[in-house]
Parts: C-alpha cells; sequence; structure tokens
C-alpha cells in the first residue's frame, strides 16, 4: 500500500503515520483536513509527506479516517464512492454500529474494514501524536467478513506489523463492550473533574493537594469534547445501562458509609482488587 491517505492527522491518524513510515520509508503519505493549519502542523513534523483533497482519495490504496464518529458516518459513503476498485477504507472510530449501518448497502462495502485500535492518550491533534502508540495493544475490527478477502489481508498485515494484536467482533458487541471498558471511564474522569472544580474553588490547592491518585484517575478528563460528544451520542443507548450500573454501586458504597459498615467495604475493595490480576494478564 503505497499511497496512504489519513483524514484527520491527530493522535491516533499521526500515530499510525509514524509507525506505518518507519516500517516502508517508501509509502506516501497524504493528510486531510478541514483545517489547513493542521495540515501546516502536520507537514513540519513530519507526519504527512503532502497534503491532499478529498478529491485525491480516488489514487489511494489504503484511506484511514481517524476523525469523530459523527464526522465518520457523514462521509463515510462519499469516500467509498471515490475509492478506486483497489482501493480500501478503514476507519478507527470508537464506535461501530452506526458507522457499519451507513455503508452496509454501498456498492463498495467490500471496500471497508471498520476497525477499532484501542490506543490513545488524553491529548490531541498533530503534536500528540506519538511513535510506537499501538505495540501491543487490540485491533478491534468488525464485519471482517463483508471486507473483500486480498484488501482485509494487506491491511491486517499493516496494522499487525506495527505491533497490534487483532480481535474480531461484531458492532453490536463491540459498542456494548467499549461502553463499559471506556466510555465509562471517561464520563467518570470528567465527573470528578466538575466535582472537584466545582467546590474546590482554590485553583491553588487543587494544583497543591492534587497526589499521583487524583491525576491518574482525571487525566481523562483532559480528552477532547469533540471528540468524545458524538461517541457518547452514537453509543447512548449502552452508555446509559453502564451509567445506571456505575450509579448503583456508588450509592450502594454511599449507604454503606452511612451504615458505618466499614467490614462491608473492605470486602467490596477486596474482591475489586482482582481487577489487577485481570490486568496483567492482559499486558
Amino acid at each position: 500500500m503505497k499511497n496512504i491517505y489519513i483524514i484527520g492527522v491527530g493522535l491516533i491518524g499521526g500515530s499510525l503515520a509514524i509507525d506505518i513510515k518507519k516500517n516502508d520509508p517508501e509509502t506516501v503519505i497524504y493528510g486531510i483536513s478541514r483545517k489547513e493549519t493542521t495540515l501546516d502542523e502536520a507537514l513540519s513534523l513530519k507526519l504527512i509527506d503532502k497534503k491532499a483533497t478529498m478529491d485525491d482519495i480516488e489514487n489511494a490504496d489504503l484511506v484511514i479516517i481517524a476523525i469523530p464518529v459523527d464526522a465518520t458516518v457523514k462521509l463515510l459513503p462519499n469516500i467509498l464512492d471515490k475509492i478506486p476498485e483497489s482501493g480500501l477504507v478503514v476507519d478507527a472510530g470508537s464506535t461501530k454500529v452506526d458507522i457499519c449501518k451507513v455503508v452496509e448497502n454501498h456498492p463498495k462495502r467490500r471496500n471497508f474494514l471498520a476497525m477499532h485500535p484501542i490506543a490513545g492518550t488524553e491529548y490531541s491533534g498533530p503534536s500528540a501524536a506519538i511513535p510506537g502508540l499501538f505495540q501491543g495493544k487490540t485491533n478491534i475490527v468488525c464485519e471482517v467478513e463483508k471486507t473483500t478477502f486480498k484488501l482485509q489481508e494487506k491491511a491486517l498485515k499493516l496494522f499487525t506489523d506495527i505491533g497490534m494484536r487483532i480481535r474480531y467482533m461484531n458492532p453490536e458487541a463491540h459498542d456494548k463492550h467499549i461502553a463499559y471498558m471506556s466510555h465509562l471511564s471517561h464520563i467518570s474522569s470528567f465527573m470528578l473533574g466538575k466535582t472537584v472544580i466545582e467546590k474546590e474553588k482554590n485553583e491553588r490547592d487543587i494544583f497543591d493537594m492534587a497526589g499521583s491518585g487524583f491525576a491518574s484517575t482525571v487525566r481523562l478528563a483532559k480528552s477532547s469534547p469533540a471528540m468524545w460528544t458524538p461517541i457518547f451520542k452514537q453509543n447512548k443507548i449502552n452508555v446509559i445501562e453502564t451509567l445506571e450500573e456505575y450509579i448503583s454501586n456508588l450509592t450502594h458504597f454511599k449507604e454503606l458509609m452511612k451504615q458505618d459498615d466499614f467490614d462491608a467495604i473492605f470486602n467490596e475493595m477486596e474482591n475489586t482488587n482482582h481487577i489487577k490480576d485481570i490486568l496483567k494478564g492482559i499486558s
């Protein structure tokens, strides 16, 4: 795949560009963005080789869409219209049901691979791109059977070559699981940050007393609202379900506190400590 077009050269798109280029320096990486300043920055950081427009993707071997999921739903059918018969379009969205649905009857559906590389930081924009972001991370691929075998084979090799593990899942299962594993943690972080900002009016106090525990817990509250609001909107039903369960657990914890039942609180925390064994196994 020699001509790769990346739509959205931010954290994910830019980091993919770095690793793909490192593995194959002869690949030409083109950047597409609605903001000229984003492309200028991506060029200066050497994330891309050249600027491009949507009309240029008729020359693409691969198009990587790394923009907010609501924009992906709008643009994806048009991108598939323009892609050559030998080209492939992949997206990196954190929701999959709406994205897959919008092209389910597209005549070039076979030229699209729905995926979600589960990697990232709380930062955004071209300057957030870093090498090795995807090393050892999971790439969820949905509806792989709907993509031409030769194209899916090329794409999956590209992503395994930069260190990713491939996991297959249907879009509905993906959106349900990711609501628990990613979307809920972002909401928790945003709301923790909101609670502290509202109650601790003195910014110096927050700065001086914010230990590593607070900093790590609230880290995701630095994430881009422009990216996360569309994700919550597209995955609304699953996110509400996870919130109801989370709120139920918080309410239960509060009731134990009111009852001075610290033995029960100890047991709750001790049982939850098992999460470290699960995560150790994953890493």
